[in-house]
């Protein structure tokens, strides 16, 4: 049973409040840590391919760590940058049928890196009302301006980016993370390119497991390598490992290299989550 938390004193004493709400609500969650073998059936996991304990992808995880270190030693333009990242990144396009690919340290952050690179003052943001939490928080902190439309429905993006004048971008999970519904790319993306808006499409829960080979669901829409999409990937899920993606037009990757704050102000991503991205990957 975990221990009570302490009330808290002087200038955080507010929280104690919201403590008891969320409380009241039932909403109060709690850290419950898993020992490494359990007989138990683990039906709310997101290794979709069992990839985490595959022997060959641990192997690679601690071969990665003996050859590069336990850590990536810094940012990625400073010193994070190895010669694992950037295979990496090549053989993760090729696979996805994208120009070029850049690592970021999760996938969380390589959403908010795309949405806030990519939109900024002037630009609209129509982002479904489904969408995962990092879409919805790179929208927030973008300097763009932002709709929220109806889920799943292309009317309600061509209507918003009908009444719009300048640049757009429209943003959608793939496959939404809790209803488990896919989102209907080759109309969306046409409601898109009638009003020459830029596509990004999160696919966390596509890689691996929709598309020819597991290529995902833009790949399987026919939107991969399109010059106005902008696909991002976890590693976390189908490949077992850690770490997130951008996936799209060199000029893009490029851009959110230079501009990109949670990819030039972060730390590079583990050489261990990197090679056993890789091995799972191959």
């Amino acid at each position: 049973m975990p221990h009570p938390t302490p009330a808290p004193a002087g200038p955080f004493a507010w929280t104690a409040e919201a403590a008891a709400r969320r409380e009241e609500a039932g909403l109060t969650r709690a850290l419950r840590p898993r020992p490494a073998a359990s007989d138990t059936l683990d039906l709310a996991g997101n290794d979709y391919l069992g990839l985490a304990r595959h022997p060959e992808v641990t192997e690679a995880a601690a071969g990665a760590a003996r050859r590069w270190g336990a850590g990536a030693t810094g940012s990625r333009l400073v010193s994070g940058s190895t010669a694992l990242h950037a295979e990496l990144e090549r053989e993760l396009a090729d696979f996805c049928g994208a120009e070029a690919a850049l690592v970021l340290s999760s996938g969380y952050a390589a959403n908010l890196a795309a949405v806030t690179a990519l939109a900024p003052a002037g630009t609209l943001l129509v982002s479904d009302t489904s969408n995962h939490a990092s879409l919805i928080d790179g929208c927030r902190l973008a300097r763009g301006a932002t709709e929220v439309v109806a889920h799943a429905d292309p009317d309600a993006v061509r209507k918003a980016l009908a009444a719009h004048r300048g640049p757009a971008l429209a943003v959608f999970d793939a496959v939404f993370s809790v209803d488990g519904d896919a989102a209907p790319l080759p109309a969306l993306a046409a409601a898109c390119r009638e009003h020459g808006a830029g596509i990004l499409v999160d696919d966390a829960h596509g890689l691996g497991v929709l598309g020819e080979g597991g290529r995902g669901s833009a790949h399987a829409a026919g939107l991969a390598g399109s010059p106005d999409t902008v696909v991002t990937v976890t590693l976390s899920k189908s490949l077992g490992s850690q770490g997130g993606a951008v996936l799209g037009p060199a000029a893009v990757v490029d851009h959110l290299v230079n501009t990109a704050r949670t990819f030039i102000f972060d730390t590079g991503l583990a050489p261990a989550a990197a090679g056993a991205a890789l091995a799972a990957l191959r």
